[in-house]
């Protein structure tokens, strides 16, 4: 091989570049360096070089054998071909990125973490419009969750864990688990927009914790596990007989507590004579036993309402 013919055939391997694959036919006005792969029954001036790579270079053509692992592209072209060792195969076909067994980007995957990235951060956006993520799991006492680790050690987890409630626990050592929330289809979720409003028994979803109301027979509050508290200041009791204290909100029944503060500088004493669970009766006496004092008075019930 002479020193011009090795320079043409540098020219032509190094980067090759194919101007088509599978011509038979010779182009009448090639360029120089111009390069084709040869097709099978090829006519004119490559008759007799099928499958090789002719090369045109001062006005003739040159015909390389291409070898098993050759690489080339078609210009204009964005794929690559590798020729293996009978023909030209595309190679970005042959890549099947579907039901591959892992992917490992940076580190290496294995049999539980088939997709495994190593990197400051994971970037998953949308394509015009919304985004989901999904993940799911075969049954109801399987798990689906996104775990949070320290040091491979697990420190927080969310998600539906055994069950189809979505929770959210904590761990100090990645054993013990601590649930700090819960909650399942058709159980309310509190927020701070209905933590105060109108409770209800049984509760359900958008229902409140806090329930609390005034007015002129005093004020209420209400919790959603069922207690009741029922106040009013400076309640003015009657001389000789009971006065009637009608509560701003019922009780479930008359089993609840009545508290009664005496106000003013003369003693007295007031005592709870009948009660229901939309009233209170007051009685007031002085300290020899004599009903004609009629002192007022702090009332609090304590109860239940359901």
């Amino acid at each position: 091989m002479t020193h011009n013919e090795a320079l043409r055939l540098l020219d032509t391997l190094v980067q090759l570049t194919l101007a088509s694959i599978g011509t038979t036919t010779p182009p009448s006005t090639p360029a120089n360096g111009e390069a084709h792969a040869i097709g099978a029954s090829a006519s004119g001036d490559w008759a007799g070089h099928d499958g090789e790579v002719a090369t045109w270079f001062d006005a003739a053509w040159y015909f390389q054998t291409p070898k098993s692992g050759w690489i080339a592209t078609v210009a204009g072209g964005t794929d690559i071909y590798i020729h293996d060792g009978s023909d030209w195969a595309l190679a970005t076909a042959s890549v099947d990125l579907d039901n591959v067994a892992g992917v490992g980007i940076n580190m290496t995957s294995d049999g539980t973490n088939r997709l495994a990235v190593q990197s400051p951060a994971t970037l998953l956006t949308h394509e015009g419009s919304g985004h989901q993520l999904k993940i799911n799991k075969a049954g109801v006492s399987d798990t689906a969750s996104l775990l949070f680790q320290t040091n491979w050690s697990g420190r927080a987890e969310m998600g539906i864990a055994g069950n189809d409630s979505f929770s959210i626990k904590v761990s100090g050592d990645g054993s013990s688990w601590d649930e700090v929330l819960k909650v399942g289809p058709g159980e309310g979720v509190v927020t701070t927009a209905n933590m105060v409003g109108t409770v209800a028994n049984p509760a359900g979803p958008g229902d409140a914790v806090f329930e609390s109301g005034s007015g002129t027979n005093g004020s209420f509050t209400k919790l959603a596990d069922g207690t009741l508290t029922c106040w009013i200041s400076g309640f003015q009791t009657a001389s000789g007989a009971a006065a009637t204290w009608t509560l701003p909100e019922p009780f479930a029944s008359a089993s609840f507590t009545v508290t009664a503060s005496i106000l003013g500088s003369t003693p007295a004493v007031a005592t709870i004579s009948a009660q229901s669970a939309t009233s209170v009766d007051i009685e007031s006496f002085d300290l020899i036993g004599d009903d004609t004092v009629a002192p007022d008075v702090n009332l609090i019930a304590i109860g239940r309402w359901f």
